[in-house]
């Protein structure tokens, strides 16, 4: 299992330490805001779960982010495969930090990483990213990292209750087109 680093950040494996601060990201309703409800301590554990048996049959997934100053657990980012019944297909690249952590460029400095990986290591021929046409925070974050959007490519997400999580954004980078 490939680990990434970071000056600041070690992207991991999950411990079993990781899931009462995942647990409590995901019952925090800023940090769903743009995801849906929050989650149970069961389904918070539960994704964990999903995300160690990915990783382990695609080789890539969710990484847990740690500070590595502190070794303090902040949130994940990785790649996952699009979901099924969405209006594209692809590898999708994404980032979920605890609120303490927003706003330091941890994000950013996660998802360069995480993308390069895909482009050298796994030799992705395109990086997609998905949000919510209203989380301006992760568009400024996919900008910063080099990906662009087609107003064209926007779409009302089909897993999405009808309302504002419903509209979404897709930005997009090929491999050498890169920042």
């Amino acid at each position: 299992m490939t680990e990434l680093r970071t000056d600041r950040l070690a992207l991991r494996r999950w411990r079993d330490s990781d899931l009462g601060p995942w647990a409590a990201m995901n019952a925090d309703p800023r940090v769903r805001e743009h995801l849906g409800d929050v989650l149970t301590r069961e389904e918070s554990d539960a994704s964990v779960a999903g995300f160690q048996d990915e990783f382990d049959r695609r080789g890539y997934g969710w990484w847990a982010v740690e500070v590595q100053a502190t070794r303090e657990f902040i949130g994940f980012a990785g790649l996952d495969q699009v979901d099924d019944g969405m209006p594209f297909t692809g590898v999708e690249i994404g980032w979920r930090l605890a609120r303490s952590a927003w706003g330091r460029g941890y994000a950013t400095e996660a998802a360069l990483t995480v993308m390069a990986h895909g482009f050298d290591n796994l030799e992705l021929p395109e990086i997609l990213a998905v949000t919510t046409a209203a989380n301006h925070r992760s568009q400024a974050v996919m900008r910063r990292i080099g990906m662009t959007r087609d107003p064209a490519d926007d779409f009302d997400d089909p897993t999405a209750p009808e309302g504002p999580l419903r509209p979404s954004v897709l930005y997009r980078s090929a491999r050498g087109a890169r920042i």
